[in-house]
């Protein structure tokens, strides 16, 4: 018996796509060709970053490379103004802020960061926590004592502010976790989820994914208090006083990451208000300083406190709030973009650190960074 055979038809294009397709063709091959063009000369002018000797698998799985490569690629002219094009339309027709950033209540948004769960979370937490243990024994070589500090997510204190936004349980107890770890081994840690919980979503910006100057004060307050159970005094003793900057607009980092700050005003999340806090050291006469005759080599004068962290460091005048607490000056070095250890690294490699090293170190550490991937190695070496 023959099996009838059976014909495939195609169907032809009708007149309106067979006369457009060739223009389409042509477009892309156009969109193409300046798209090639574009990364060309970012990688002839140099603008694209080599990627890091000794690569290790980890950081390839883990997308930071290929993270940075897009970056890299996307400070092309033509991408750019693209790109940026739909993020406003994709904004004001979907409400839509990108991948970075995520809404929660009107006007409220979040780091979406905060809200992943890392695949390799427990690796990557246990790999940080023996950092610390490992730079806390170096340090009590030189005679220098460490508190890390732990700053907890805005999704986590401002709760009430995402509605709808889901952050995930496995999150909930990985500050407790992370810093009982620390204890064991002897390290001093300070938890700010019980300062910052009662301001409630006071305690952050809308907009920004940093704390208000409520949250930076309370924070400030809680760090002094936890050195003084530990009994370390910071020095030389300084008085302060405050400036208020008249009430103006503060842009929110968030905003400027979900590709809309460029917009209007009025059709981005409602802008936040804030009259910017400056602390000021107060002039003191030598002779009058209490360290005074003490300073044998020039050196009483020199903040014996050291701080390192994050962009939480630089913002809402945390700095200054700690001073003020303190009763003294602090050195701060800390470092926008710097995540778990760029602060660190910087600073010990820093010759400063080793010529007139200080007697303590505070260690500002967003919670989103407990369990973030660890490719920034602390260069214990600087230490010896």
């Amino acid at each position: 018996m023959k099996t009838p055979e059976h014909t495939i038809t195609l169907a032809q294009p009708d007149d309106p796509v067979a006369r457009t397709s060739p223009l389409a063709g042509a477009s892309l091959l156009i969109l193409l060709f300046v798209g090639l063009l574009s990364s060309g000369w970012l990688i002839g002018s140099g603008q694209i970053a080599p990627l890091p000797p000794g690569l290790s698998v980890t950081q390839i799985l883990d997308g930071a490379i290929t993270h940075k490569i897009a970056k890299s690629l996307s400070k092309a002219a033509f991408p750019t103004t693209f790109a940026k094009l739909e993020r406003g339309v994709s904004w004001l027709l979907l409400g839509d802020t990108g991948p970075r950033v995520r809404s929660g209540c009107p006007d409220w948004l979040f780091l979406a960061d905060e809200l992943k769960v890392d695949h390799l979370a427990q690796r990557n937490a246990d790999a940080k926590v023996q950092a610390v243990i490992d730079l806390k024994q170096q340090l009590s070589q030189r005679d220098i004592s460490l508190l890390v500090v732990i700053v907890p997510d805005k999704s986590r204190i401002a709760a009430e502010q995402r509605c709808a936004l889901h952050r995930p349980a496995a999150l909930e107890g990985r500050i407790q976790a992370w810093t009982s770890k620390l204890d064991v081994a002897g390290v001093s840690s300070l938890d700010l989820t019980g300062a910052l919980t009662p301001l409630g979503a006071n305690a952050f910006l809308r907009t920004d994914t940093h704390w208000s100057e409520s949250g930076a004060k309370a924070a400030a307050e809680a760090i002094t208090q936890r050195l003084k159970t530990l009994g370390i005094s910071a020095t030389p003793r300084r008085s302060f006083n405050e400036s208020h900057a008249p009430l103006a607009v503060r842009p929110g980092d968030l905003v400027h990451l979900a590709g809309i700050d460029w917009l209007p005003l009025k059709w981005q999340p409602a802008p936040e208000m804030v009259a910017q806090t400056s602390t000021h050291e107060l002039p003191v006469a030598s002779a009058d300083s209490p360290d005074a005759e003490a300073d044998l080599f020039g050196d009483a004068d020199l903040p014996n406190t050291v701080l390192i962290g994050t962009s939480f460091s630089r913002n809402s005048n945390f700095a200054g709030f700690l001073q003020q607490a303190l009763g003294a000056p602090v050195g701060n070095f800390a470092k926008d973009g710097g995540a778990f250890s760029g602060a660190a690294n910087s600073y010990l490699n820093n010759p400063a650190s080793k010529e007139t090293p200080p007697k303590q170190i505070i260690w500002e550490i967003p919670e989103r960074d407990l369990q973030s991937a660890y490719i920034d190695p602390i260069a214990y070496r600087s230490l010896r």
